[in-house]
């Protein structure tokens, strides 16, 4: 791997994971040291960041982490309504039946993987992805898909908010379910109206049990 796609890699994750919290100032020398990467790498990395809204110029200091305010999360949710509901249409039309209905079948599963034992839940986003993914291939739309990608960049930051409650995962999971379950189906109506249900309650679950959206996974 390039160094320059290592130091991204890293300091995305970190961004987008909540270790490097919004209103962080990442300085090219220190971050070179952290990372152990010469400073060229960690400018361009930074720079791949800036483009992708993760980071902004913090006039003169390098660059900081950009904010996540409640307004930022309803403009992302509204991008997501146009988006993300039209996607599971087109999927459903569109899409492989077998891949989705393998994907019903973890989901259903999904639940169970919500354990202390994996505390970041990366077991579960991992299924998620695959959801995202599968859907992403389907729709035969590279314009939406890319726009879709870049959006979940941002969405990963989003969702990490309510990572450590369980109850509203395994809930998610099983919306998760539904619209997987019409686009197997291939009922394009009845995946875009599982969807608007699936982004209603994760924005109304935000907005009602996060005063802060600084606040961070671990409390």
């Amino acid at each position: 791997m390039r160094a320059t796609d290592r130091v991204y890699s890293s300091l995305r994750e970190d961004i987008v994971e909540w270790p490097l919290r919004p209103g962080t100032v990442l300085v090219e020398v220190e971050q070179s040291e952290r990372l152990g990467a010469s400073r060229t790498p960690v400018r361009e990395a930074l720079s791949r960041l800036t483009a992708e809204g993760l980071t902004t110029a913090a006039g003169g200091r390098g660059v900081v982490v950009t904010d996540i305010t409640l307004d930022d999360i309803d403009e992302l949710f509204e991008l997501r309504q146009s988006l993300e509901v039209r996607a599971a249409g087109l999927a459903a039309e569109r899409g492989a039946p077998c891949v989705f209905a393998e994907l019903h079948t973890e989901l259903l599963a999904a639940p169970k993987l919500l354990t202390d034992k994996d505390p970041a839940r990366r077991d579960y986003y991992e299924v998620v992805s695959k959801l995202d993914e599968a859907i992403e291939a389907a729709i035969c739309n590279s314009y939406l898909a890319q726009t879709l990608h870049s959006l979940r960049v941002h969405m990963v930051r989003v969702r990490r908010l309510a990572a450590d409650d369980a109850a509203r995962l395994k809930a998610a999971a099983a919306e998760h379910a539904a619209i997987v379950e019409a686009i197997a189906g291939g009922h394009p109506r009845l995946a875009e109206a599982a969807t608007t249900l699936h982004l209603h309650h994760s924005l109304s679950h935000i907005k009602a049990t996060h005063s802060s959206p600084r606040r961070s996974t671990n409390g």
